[in-house]
Order: C-alpha cells, then sequence, then structure tokens
C-alpha cells in the first residue's frame, strides 16, 4: 500500500495530479516487494526541520528516506519531498515537475529497498535502476544531461 499525503498545498497546486505521480512511481520501483510506503509531500520548512533533526543538516533538500526498522514490517519506510527545493531543481535542470517528482519517488523507494549511493558503485548501481524504472513510466534519463557536461 502507498499511503500520500499532501501537507503543502503548493504540490497540488502546480500539479493536480500529484498523488497520481508518486502512486505510479512508487508502485513501479517497489516492484514485488511487499510493504507499506508513506509518501509526504510537503514544504522546505518541513523538510529541513527533519533533515536538521536526523541529519544534522540545517537545510532543506529534496528528498529525505525514512527506512523503517525490519520489527515495522510490512511498513517499509517514509519519504517526504520539499516542493520548493523539487519546483526549483526541475526548472534549473529543465525537466517538468512531474517527471522530477517521479525520479525522486523512485529514488526515495529505492532507499527504502536498501539501495545508497555512498561511493561511485553504488551510485551508478542505483542511478541504472533508476533509469530502467523511470524508462517503465515513461519519464526521460534524469542523469542524461549530466551525462554530456
Amino acid at each position: 500500500m502507498i499511503e500520500i499525503e499532501v501537507e503543502a498545498e503548493a504540490w497540488t497546486g502546480a500539479l493536480p495530479d500529484a498523488e497520481a505521480i508518486v502512486e505510479r512511481a512508487a508502485r513501479v520501483a517497489q516492484g514485488t516487494v511487499e510493504g507499506n510506503i508513506v509518501v509526504l509531500l510537503t514544504d522546505d520548512d518541513a523538510v529541513r526541520e527533519l533533515n536538521a533533526r536526523f541529519r544534522d543538516k540545517d537545510k532543506p533538500t529534496n528528498v529525505l528516506s525514512f527506512p523503517a526498522p525490519e520489527n515495522a514490517a510490512p511498513h517499509l519506510g517514509d519519504i517526504v519531498l520539499a516542493y520548493g527545493v523539487c519546483a526549483t531543481e526541475a526548472e534549473a535542470q529543465g525537466k517538468t515537475l512531474a517527471d522530477h517528482l517521479s525520479h525522486l519517488v523512485v529514488h526515495g523507494v529505492l532507499h527504502l529497498l536498501g539501495r545508497d549511493h555512498e561511493d561511485d558503485a553504488e551510485a551508478e548501481e542505483m542511478e541504472a535502476e533508476e533509469r530502467e524504472i523511470l524508462a517503465q513510466i515513461g519519464v526521460a534519463d534524469p542523469y542524461a544531461s549530466e551525462q554530456q557536461d
């Protein structure tokens, strides 16, 4: 089950189908893994507070993933996205907000499933998995412009 909570109306103001976008991306990323995921669409201030509290980084970021402990099964974890950061990044990268949201949800779900990008090998593997999942839902390679630089 994917539970989506919209705390910042800016999300649905910019993307009336934000919940459907999140649901689709999360379902495809989750694949055959059983479990529940909660996705919170909120604002930069809320994400900044969470980032400061749990990561000692007093600034907003695009997405935070909070994997659930094993004893919380079937809950896999929570994903939190900051509207302002995501919208600014999408514009700066020349992407639609819908595509960027899809990418960040996929990225967050993969973290809940144990993937990481702490070193170059892990990052390459995770990015390849993201590309594959995003292609299944019609979203272009989010890393294509980085490869051309």
